[in-house]
């Protein structure tokens, strides 16, 4: 593509400053309760929804048994509400002894043997955001030290009741005494979310030194007004927070609501669109248990899930707004490849846009267009080859784009090498029009 030097040298700069623990070098995936259940300790009047260990379990029973495991969803993640309201005699944090009888370490051993992983939940400050016991500067290393106990994988560590300039310190402590525990552990700070979550208040240099990922921004809800106001903060402020991510330290837009009760069919593919172009975790918060095969169908897509795993790990940007209230995104892959989403932001019927690689900046060639959602094959005989995509309200289409003069096909390799390898996907479906192209979703 020709896209501008500065560009690249900004994506490829993300590369050198990874916290140095050899974690999450794609964009971590899994499972986390807080959007879908938030703080329900009400284990009495609803014991299938409330925050406990029952909970946990089941739904690593359904990422072990439904797919997801083996798509990359191996995380289950613990949000507030999970402690005791006191610590223990020794001053560390211990669960709810009602809803977690079994204990933390116990749940671990059970997802450790489902071959899945355990994250738990922190607050560097005098409480959790619910209330709960918080982790003070005096209980950084007792903390992180009794994770590491329990064989906990990932802490997302929250910054509810603390100060900026105890931040300042707080989250580096932790990210020391995590390591110092010997246990690989995933570190998730929400420091920027608390100070406006762009520089100059946050110093994502050395934020990528000592966390893995990071919350930028608000909490998402179970809205399509708060996935839009969410995509349209980062994508709004891109040159700014694209060039810090990369392979070990993440951008964290929050979770997908994909399967809840907020969005439509098209709003749920465009939400796991922008969050794949964003190189963005795709950690769910949803009912596996009661999932519409529609909502799986779009999380367990095995073109978007390469695409988001690309080893590259470069996060996309966006290209384009049209006047017509059509936007277009675009994120570098291997081998040349890449993704584009074209997004429509209208509300009135579905748009036919009309364009051309050559317009989006890609240099001179013959190109194949896999569309993720449809399963549809596109030959374009040049860059300047005249396309449309029928886009629904507030809905995408998401292209993998391969250069077919970068890549020899081998017998039985398939159009797509990258996507095909990693998942043995189906035949694709190839069709090669005449004259103008066109693709309707």
């Amino acid at each position: 593509m020709k896209v501008s030097p500065g560009i690249f040298l900004l994506a490829f700069a993300a590369a050198t400053s990874a916290l140095d623990n050899g974690l999450m070098r794609t964009p971590p995936m899994g499972w986390m309760a807080w959007e879908r259940f938030r703080c329900n300790v009400d284990c009495e009047n609803d014991p299938k929804n409330c925050i406990s260990e029952a909970l946990f379990m089941d739904m690593a029973d359904r990422l072990a048994e439904d797919g997801w495991r083996e798509l990359g969803y191996d995380h289950v993640m613990i949000d507030d509400c999970w402690t005791s309201m006191q610590r223990d005699k020794d001053g560390r944090l211990q669960p709810d002894p009602h809803r977690f009888p079994g204990g933390i370490a116990k749940l671990a051993r059970y997802l450790h043997e489902r071959e899945l992983k355990l994250g738990i939940y922190a607050d560097f400050g005098t409480h959790t955001c619910g209330g709960y016991p918080g982790t003070t500067l005096d209980k950084i290393e007792t903390d992180a030290q009794t994770f590491a106990d329990w064989k906990v994988d990932f802490l997302k560590f929250d910054g509810c009741y603390s100060s900026p300039k105890e931040q300042e310190k707080g989250y580096p402590l932790m990210s020391k005494a995590l390591n110092a525990t010997g246990r690989y552990i995933g570190y998730s700070c929400s420091w920027p979310a608390y100070q406006g979550g762009l520089p100059p208040n946050i110093n994502y240099t050395l934020l990528g030194e000592i966390c893995n990922l990071w919350r930028n921004y608000d909490d998402v809800q179970d809205s399509w007004t708060s996935v839009l106001s969410i995509a349209d903060w980062f994508f709004s402020n891109q040159n700014q927070l694209q060039p810090v991510a990369g392979p070990g330290h993440w951008n964290d837009p929050d979770m997908l609501i994909i399967g809840n009760f907020g969005l439509s069919p098209d709003q749920s593919r465009s939400q796991m669109a922008l969050w794949t172009i964003m190189a963005a975790p795709l950690i769910m918060s949803n009912d596996l248990r009661t999932l519409t095969s529609e909502a799986r169908n779009i999380l367990q897509n095995k073109a978007i899930i390469a695409i988001s795993q690309d080893p590259l790990g470069i996060q996309g940007r966006r290209l384009l707004q049209e006047k017509s209230r059509i936007e277009v995104f675009w994120r570098p892959l291997t081998n040349s490849a890449s993704a584009l989403v074209f997004f429509s932001r209208r509300t009135d019927m579905p748009y036919r846009y009309q364009s051309s690689l050559d317009r989006l900046n890609y240099t001179a060639g013959l190109y194949d267009v896999y569309d993720v959602f449809t399963g549809e094959v596109l030959s374009l005989p040049s860059h300047t080859t005249p396309f449309t995509v029928s886009i629904n309200p507030s809905g995408v289409v998401m292209w993998y784009v391969y250069p077919v003069t970068h890549h020899k096909l081998t017998e039985g390799a398939g159009r797509y090498p990258n996507v095909r390898r990693k998942y043995r996907m189906s035949s694709l479906k190839h069709s090669q029009p005449k004259g103008e192209h066109h693709f309707f979703t």
